[in-house]
């Protein structure tokens, strides 16, 4: 019989489930060294976020199949570890969709009527009604940053509460906003009229203190700004001072760059601030509806069967996976390229497979497009799974078409994405020992494999453009990997597309395009 071992407290309905196909042994407050001298007896990791699964556990977990985090976040699992063991790693993407949005709209309303601190003042003996004269929310602006599952709940609240409603999130389509109920603007108009701000987007490069001195500038004096999402997308020493300082009205905040919250100016502050410990989550009905989700899906795993929110594997037959991985991996850094070049807010995907691929089965590759092009927005939230109904809610259009007759490569992959930028296409292969490799970008053949970090440029075919742009790099301390030029005519337009070490710093992208010749330039991570 196979055994699970949950190493962090999960409700009882879980372990009910696991104990269906498994001896369940339930061992909480292990150390690492003590988790990774037992790990290697069991078929099943069971954790929240108590538990941080490394790869030394993970390699000591020889007989692993299967680890599932009850919640969202898989920050405390070294995915690629697992992956490249083998190991199937599952969460539980909505199990708490409705308790973190919940706990959003409670601390906009306990915000806006100073509930906690008038709470504490009549239980020490006061009566102090002026002190806590409140505001409310009717026909007032809420704006939303990210209009995911738990942003679009707090749209539907909020617009019932009477409130008038902007959004903010590039991966949406407009038609998708307006059945939400919400007028799709950009973040700097939202900032500037929204008297409720709420944030609803994971933390990445690009959304790290997305919240600072220079957006809190330009705030109502009036805002109040809520965060259940996650620390550190506002800059929290910015917040404290624009709150002392009266530059904005308030904040509620559940989530913090460093937990538990340390020495913070945010301590400091009276009446107009909110800080709870990270309880977005912590509704009964969350923990048993992510106990019993993950529960399931490690009882289907042990049984043979997929799992529906497999992070780092396909829900797919073992033969078809193997198969069709290295086509999917193509698949996915395609989706990933396309959706940066595009930017903004996607609306068409047109996927083409073409040669010999085009007689393979098309939706896992469809699938694995989309999974890259939404991981921008999503990062964990998306996997095989879900992608294809996480575009859908985005309004994003999937077109898909086959072209036997292209015979450049033995197979290839065709990806071109519209969006409210325009038109940016990809396409790539596999070559050697199914290393994958750019061929083409925006109609110009190259021959590159992706990398980390790239740049493109769209440029004139002239004299000196490949030494300006490597000298104004060099200036900027970026050391070029390898750099390769597209072109369809000699001195027409071309594609240069090069391999650098570390990001761009910031800037360099607008001294690029004043190089004489250079009409455009793009960054990459993938």
């Amino acid at each position: 019989m196979s055994k699970v071992l949950v190493s962090d407290p999960i409700d009882q309905a879980g372990i009910d489930i696991l104990s269906q196909v498994a001896t369940v042994d339930v061992k909480t407050g292990l150390k690492p060294a003590e988790l990774i001298e037992i790990i290697g007896e069991y078929d099943a990791l069971m954790i929240r976020s108590g538990t941080r699964v490394t790869q030394e556990i993970i390699e000591a977990g020889t007989q692993l199949k299967i680890i599932g985090r009850a919640g969202v976040g898989v920050d405390n699992v070294d995915v690629p570890a697992a992956t490249r063991h083998g190991i199937v790693v599952v969460n539980s993407p909505e199990g708490n969709t409705i308790a973190a949005a919940e706990h959003a709209i409670a601390m906009m309303l306990a915000l806006s009527r100073h509930i906690p601190d008038a709470n504490v003042s009549v239980k020490k003996g006061e009566w102090d009604r002026k002190t806590f004269v409140g505001a409310e929310v009717y026909k007032k602006t809420l704006g939303i940053v990210g209009l995911g599952k738990i942003g679009s709940h707090v749209a539907a609240v909020a617009k019932a509460m009477g409130m008038k409603l902007l959004g903010y999130d590039p991966f949406i389509s407009t038609e998708r906003a307006e059945q939400i109920g919400c007028q799709l603007v950009d973040l700097d108009l939202l900032i500037q009229q929204a008297d409720y701000i709420t944030l609803h987007i994971p933390k990445t490069s690009e959304t790290a203190h997305l919240i600072n001195a220079k957006t809190l500038a330009k705030m109502k004096p009036t805002a109040r700004i809520i965060n259940c999402a996650r620390g550190g997308i506002i800059d929290e020493a910015a917040l404290a001072a624009a709150i002392k300082e009266g530059k904005i009205a308030g904040a509620a905040l559940d989530v913090f760059e460093s937990e538990p919250l340390a020495e913070s100016d945010l301590r400091s502050i009276g009446k107009d601030i909110i800080l709870t410990p990270h309880l977005g989550a912590s509704t009964a009905e969350a923990q048993v509806n992510v106990a019993i989700d993950v529960a399931e899906q490690i009882r289907d795993v042990l049984l043979g069967l997929p799992a529906r929110s497999a992070v780092n594997i396909p829900g797919l037959g073992p033969d078809v996976l193997e198969e069709l991985k290295p086509y999917m991996q193509l698949a996915e850094t395609l989706g990933n390229l396309v959706g940066q070049l595009a930017g903004g807010r996607v609306e068409l995907l047109n996927i083409r497979l073409q040669g010999e691929l085009a007689t393979n089965k098309s939706q896992p590759l469809v699938v694995a497009s989309l999974k890259g092009l939404l991981y921008q927005a999503l990062r964990e939230r998306v996997n095989y799974v879900n992608a294809s109904i996480e575009a859908k809610e985005r309004g994003i259009r999937v077109i898909e078409t086959r072209d036997a007759s292209v015979r450049d490569y033995a197979g290839s992959l065709h990806l071109e994405a519209t969006g409210t930028l325009g038109t940016h296409c990809v396409t790539g292969a596999l070559l050697g020992d199914k290393e994958i490799h750019l061929t083409d970008v925006d109609g110009f053949p190259i021959n590159v494999p992706p990398s980390k970090y790239m740049l493109f440029t769209l440029h004139r075919d002239m004299p000196g453009i490949i030494g300006k742009l490597g000298s104004l790099l060099g200036s900027f301390n970026v050391n070029i990997a390898s750099m390769q030029v597209g072109r369809k005519i000699v001195r027409g337009d071309a594609v240069m597309a090069l391999s650098i070490d570390d990001p761009l710093p910031e800037g360099i992208l607008d001294e690029i395009t004043k190089v004489p010749g250079i009409r455009d330039a793009y960054t990459v991570t993938l």
